[in-house]
């Protein structure tokens, strides 16, 4: 594998953890959220991640064992939301109940750091091959 192919591996990566992260804020800042724009509460999304064939892997012995991460998609969440009792509350309804996004702060946070963990990762993958890169032309002199 080149430098270049383990770059876009790592950038491919770091990409999709990045969009993990932004979801899972999105989430968290939209967890109190009663009227989105659809109608209804706001709805929890996940990211769905894929795996994609590599650029820099093309036409070479090990073309099928390079794989990079991309986002295939960023699904609505299907569950129903959590209903509250607040009769108070401008968007409950007749029996007094409030719909509240299905949002679990606890799992959006796990979420948030797993991802930043694995961001992390992939920086360090990117410096990694960097720094053999470095090392290989350093041999030359």
């Amino acid at each position: 594998m080149d430098f270049f192919t383990a770059m876009e591996v790592s950038a491919s990566g770091l990409s999709a953890e990045r969009t993990r992260m932004n979801v899972a804020a999105s989430n968290l800042a939209n967890a109190q959220t009663t009227q989105a724009d659809g109608g209804g509460p706001y709805k929890r999304r996940d990211v769905v991640l894929s795996s994609v064939q590599v650029a820099g892997a093309q036409g070479t012995p090990y073309q099928q064992a390079v794989r990079g991460v991309a986002v295939s998609a960023i699904a609505q969440d299907k569950n129903p939301p959590r209903l509250e009792y607040d009769p108070g509350h401008p968007q409950a309804n007749a029996q007094g109940y409030v719909a509240y996004p299905n949002v679990n702060p606890v799992e959006e946070m796990v979420d948030m750091i797993t991802a930043s963990r694995a961001y992390e990762a992939g920086v360090t993958s990117m410096s990694t091959a960097v720094n053999m890169a470095e090392r290989a032309l350093g041999i030359g002199k």
